[in-house]
């Protein structure tokens, strides 16, 4: 089983800021996705597997969700199962996000 990579919020913002070609992947619930997101596509976790002709191939792809644990186990079972070489788990998700980069993002 291929190691999870993964990438901290500000590594994250960096990559956002820099232009560089990046796609986030919000795996959370509706119910959460309506509270706040951060944007990029929304995938529901149990959906995912339905979804995965949607996700690029060519750039990095981040996953996130609210504590980045969900997102680390979604990244490490689409390498297994699907052969994605290009994932990354957004380490501590949107909490993380929240904390240090946008206070503005609610914690929940």
């Amino acid at each position: 089983m291929a190691a999870v990579r993964e990438l901290t919020v500000r590594e994250i913002k960096t990559l956002l800021d820099s232009g560089e070609e990046v796609l986030l992947v919000d795996i959370r619930e509706p119910n959460e996705r309506d509270l706040t997101h951060i944007g990029g596509l929304f995938f529901p976790l149990m959906t995912l597997a339905d979804h995965v002709n949607e996700i690029p191939r060519d750039k990095k792809v981040i996953l996130y969700c609210r504590s980045g644990r969900r997102s680390y186990n979604a990244v490490a079972e689409l390498q297994e199962r699907f052969g994605f070489t290009n994932l990354y788990n957004m380490a501590g998700g949107l909490l993380a996000w929240s904390d240090e980069i946008d206070p503005s993002i609610p914690r929940y």
